[in-house]
Formats: C-alpha cells, structure tokens, sequence
C-alpha cells in the first residue's frame, strides 16, 4: 500500500558531494563541447530497434508462415518491444533523446505501440520512482502486490518463500499487465492525488487518450491481423502474449538488478518524513551497477545497467553513461560515498534471486 506522508531529503552535504560531481560531469561536455542529449549513435540505435520491432509484424501479416515461424518472429518482436522502451522511450520521456522537445515527445510517445502510456510512465518512474528511490511506500517500483516480497519492510506471506522460483514466471507479465489493466489503475490513482510530472494535466483528456489508446493498440496488434491474414485466432493471441512476454522478462529482469538487491539500500524516513542522507547520496546508496564493462549489454539496454549514473543524471542521455560512470566513479570514492555495481550480469541475476529467496524467508519475531 503507497503511503501519501510527505517526503523531504537532507539538505546537510557538508562534504559537497553534488556540488563537485555536477561540476566535474558538466565541465566534461563543455571541455569536449558535446550537448548532454543524444547524437547520431542513439538516431541509429532508434532505427534499429524499431526495425526489429516491426519487421517481424509486417512479415506476419504478408507472408504465409509456418507456425515455428510465427513464434519465432514474435520472440523477436518482444525483444524489439524491449529495445525500443529502454532505449528510445526512455531517454524521450526523461527529455534526454534530444534538445528539442518535440523529439523528445514524439520518442517518449512510443510507449504507446509498447502499451503503456505517457502520463502514467512519467508519474511512476520520472516523479515517484527517481524521487522516492527504493523508499517503501512511495516508490511504486517496490509494490508487487501480496504476490512478491522485495523489500523487509513489506508484510511477509507464507507463499513468499517460494518467490525466488516463481517470480521469473511473472516477471515476464509486465508489459502485457500494462496493456489490460495496470493503465487504468494507476490513473484513476494517480489523478485522485493529484499527481505529474509537469504541469496537472486535464483528467478528462488522460482518459480519453487512455481509453483511444487502448483501442488502437488492440486493434493494430490483435484484430488487424485476425482480419486480414489467414492466421487462426488463437495463435494471433499466443503470438501476442509470447511477444509481451519476452518484452516483459527483459524489462523485468533489467529493472530489478538495478534496486531489488541486497546491496541495495532501502531506508525508511523518519517519523517526519526525512531521510538522512541528501538526495544525490541516496541515489548512491539505493542503486547498483551491473556489466558495465559489457558493450552488447551496454547497447541493448539503453545504459540501464548505469543505474547509479541516470538515477543521479537521469536528464543526461545514455549514450554518455560509459564516460562519466569514470567521474561518477571516482568522485565517489574520493568522497568515501558507496558505488555499488557487478562485474558481471550473471553474478547480478544470481544475486537478485538470493535476494528474493532471502526476502520470502519468514522474518524473525521482533519484540
């Protein structure tokens, strides 16, 4: 259940911790004169996401194709579905793609073909998400229901210490829950309390696009293709399901190695509502790192494995998180502050899941 108790960080950096890694990262673009949006290589990543993306469905509504085939497309489809979210999406909904706005909601609008939507992405990970990091109760990343237990501070269920196997299941669940039922839940929540990012938009005009939304994406990704294509129903919606599956399972998977971690902090205000630390420093201590060094994990996910980087310069593009990870880095440590990451994206998913087996075991009795 998300708490609405107000929220406020330290303003105490004695040490000026901010204040001196903001100078050094900004001194870098001025000193190599590049812009901290994107550039060619993100314009040529977008194109190639999207290539793999929709080739596969236009394929499937020309050509006469085996059922292996079918499947085999879909997969690839989920995998573009993943790309274009983490790499396209992402930087235009944080107004990082470009220095112009109308690119960068033009990009960040593609969450509609990957069905979510703008105003609801934008309160959850822009406002409640990068603000509230790994604070349970306000950031939403943290809820999963009574079916999932990441966080001690969750109320413990009895079928939670079997999570670390069937999580992966649901995992992959993600993006199709957005498709039926997660957008509406979340703006009637999120409008009730008033919520954005921005300026508070029209209730009346998010439902209608919410609702207009809804329709189209239904309509291009499961009757267009029953149709006009010979394909028989239900492999149509097998498809459908195997590609927000495998989007799901990568998005999933992605996100969790970034907070949901033993490594991972997550405090808990004071009776006030105050955390200790300062924002940046929270940042520091809630996010980790995972194949940094890893050039395919580095394309494909968008920088996501630079959490520490985009949670403390979440308007930067990724396209630069490989260069100024080495000034995140070692300001950190002259700073004597935490810079959590894993050398490698196996050693992340291996410990992500002790984690969870950890957080399904029945917490000891407090007196």
């Amino acid at each position: 259940m998300m708490i609405q108790q107000p929220i406020s960080f330290s303003r105490n950096d004695s040490t000026k911790f901010f204040r001196t890694l903001n100078k050094r990262v900004n001194d870098y673009f001025k000193e190599n004169n590049i812009k901290r949006t994107g550039n060619w290589k993100l314009w040529l990543k977008t194109i190639v996401m999207f290539t793999l993306f929709l080739t596969p469905y236009f394929l499937i509504l020309t050509l006469n194709l085996p059922t292996w085939a079918l499947l085999l497309l879909n997969i690839i489809m989920g995998i573009g579905m993943a790309g274009v979210g983490m790499n396209v999406m992402h930087d235009g909904n944080h107004g990082s793609f470009s220095n112009k706005e109308w690119i960068n909601r033009l990009m960040g609008s593609s969450i509609y073909i990957l069905a979510g939507n703008v105003y609801n992405w934008k309160v959850q990970h822009n406002v409640l998400h990068h603000t509230y990091t790994n604070i349970h109760g306000h950031d939403e990343d943290l809820e999963a229901g009574r079916i999932l237990r990441f966080s001690k501070h969750a109320e413990w269920r009895r079928h939670h210490k079997f999570q670390h196997y069937y999580s992966l299941f649901l995992y992959g669940l993600l993006t199709i829950n957005w498709a039926i039922t997660t957008d509406f839940l979340q703006m009637k929540r999120y409008l009730k309390r008033k919520l954005s990012y921005g300026k508070f938009p029209n209730p009346s005009t998010e439902w209608s696009k919410l609702v207009i939304s809804k329709i189209i994406y239904l309509s291009i990704w499961i009757v267009l293709p029953i149709l006009i294509t010979d394909i028989v129903w239900w492999k149509i919606l097998l498809g459908f399901f195997l590609m927000h599956y495998v989007a799901g399972l990568i998005l999933s998977v992605v996100f969790q190695l970034a907070h949901v971690m033993d490594e991972a902090e997550m405090p808990l205000p004071e009776a006030n509502g105050t955390m200790k630390n300062t924002w940046a420093i929270h940042q520091l201590e809630t996010t980790v790192n995972f194949a940094t060094n890893n050039k395919i994990v580095n394309w494909f996910t968008g920088g996501l494995n630079h959490q520490v980087e985009h949670h403390i310069f979440p308007n930067i593009s990724h396209i630069h998180y490989t260069k100024i990870s080495k000034i995140v880095k070692e300001t950190a440590k002259e700073f004597n502050l935490p810079y959590k990451e894993y050398e490698t994206t196996r050693k992340a998913i291996a410990a992500h899941f002790r984690y969870l087996k950890e957080m399904g075991m029945k917490p000891a009795i407090q007196a």
